[in-house]
């Protein structure tokens, strides 16, 4: 079959997600035979995307968030007013995905939760199937649970995620661990899609703390932390694009632009992990036996579901902010879940290719 993939460029784990699925495919006679990526002007879409990929990469302006000045909140009224403004780049992005479609003529397209791509199928009704994959199919599952509050942003929560998906045939969600499917609403809870890369590491414990965060403002608190605990060792990751590789603040605080073949190297051998609560690397350190403490970045309700979710899942803790001492007292308490979250994970190859070549 040949599939054409449409990404999300905010994070590093739909980049991550579509890398793995792609070598599924291969790897079987599938043909993956174009990906796009929607981003916004502020993200830069890092390198060892487009080295792993191994597949013809276009990018396009897409709809996203607006942060404050301090680059750490969304802000959701400056973020609609953003996007209403750019209204005219996403249809000249929308053309632009309706001709690369035409020209490759794909069996499938499978969009790892861009946005602009839900858009254009309502507008264009592509003869093509739309297959979803993403966590946050998940939480449209009865029996997810949710944080407490957050009424208004689960509501556009729901439509956004009704937009992206608009016309598909099969959501594939992803799930830190297994979970009923849910037939009359197309869901299947599926495994996260770990690389290779992951699967091949062999974790160790060198006492330093892992991070990344998504927005490059958090690193003042982190900043902050270390000044008042200034033995401990802490590497963390971002994608400011203006930093160098390596910020090294002190002797015992590096920030590294984010490199995925150095970011594993470096999750293989921390004591712990200190993350925006994205799901996909909290997915990695599970695998790696790693204790977590998630850190939602301020006002993104996905990231805040993916922390009480991977709590329950038993992956660690929950902060509202980098207080690292937090997960310092954790981690002798942690109680290690990696054997059956493995298991679970392995199981992809085989569950993605049935679910995928049995359309």
């Amino acid at each position: 079959m040949k599939f054409l993939f449409v990404v999300q460029g905010e994070g590093r784990g739909h980049m991550t997600q579509a890398i793995s699925l792609r070598n599924i495919l291969v790897k079987h006679g599938h043909e993956v035979v174009h990906v796009l990526v929607g981003k916004s002007p502020r993200r830069q879409i890092p390198q060892f995307f487009f080295e792993k990929i191994q597949t013809p990469v276009d990018t396009y302006e897409s709809p996203n968030f607006v942060v404050d000045k301090n680059n750490v909140k969304i802000q959701l009224g400056r973020t609609i007013t953003y996007n209403l403004v750019r209204v005219h780049h996403y249809f000249k992005s929308m053309r632009f995905i309706h001709s690369v479609i035409h020209e490759k003529k794909p069996d499938a397209v499978i969009n790892f939760y861009e946005l602009l791509f839900g858009m254009y199928y309502r507008l264009y009704h592509p003869k093509v199937k739309h297959i979803c994959i993403g966590h946050q199919y998940l939480l449209k599952h009865p029996d997810f649970v949710f944080p407490e509050g957050w009424k208004r942003d689960k509501k556009l929560m729901d439509i956004n995620t009704n937009t992206v998906s608009y016309g598909a045939c099969k959501f594939l969600a992803l799930s830190f661990r297994p979970m009923r499917d849910i037939p009359e609403k197309k869901i299947k809870v599926v495994p996260p899609l770990l690389r290779s890369e992951v699967k091949q590491l062999k974790p160790v414990n060198e006492g330093f703390i892992l991070g990344y965060m998504l927005n490059a403002g958090y690193a003042a608190q982190i900043e902050e932390w270390h000044k008042q605990n200034p033995s401990v060792k802490l590497h963390f990751f971002w994608d400011k694009k203006d930093a160098p590789e390596d910020l090294q603040v002190s002797p015992n605080l590096t920030f590294h632009r984010l490199n995925d073949v150095k970011f594993l190297n470096y999750m293989s051998r921390c004591a712990g992990y200190a993350s925006t609560a994205g799901f996909e690397s909290i997915c990695e350190a599970m695998y790696l036996g790693k204790p977590i403490m998630m850190v939602p970045t301020a006002g993104h309700f996905e990231q805040a579901c993916n922390a009480v979710d991977a709590t329950l899942s038993g992956a660690g803790i929950a902060s509202n902010q980098f207080n690292l001492s937090l997960l310092a007292d954790y981690i002798p308490k942690h109680k290690d879940i990696s054997t059956a979250f493995r298991a679970w994970a392995d199981s992809a190859e085989e569950v993605f290719l049935h679910e995928l070549t049995s359309l």
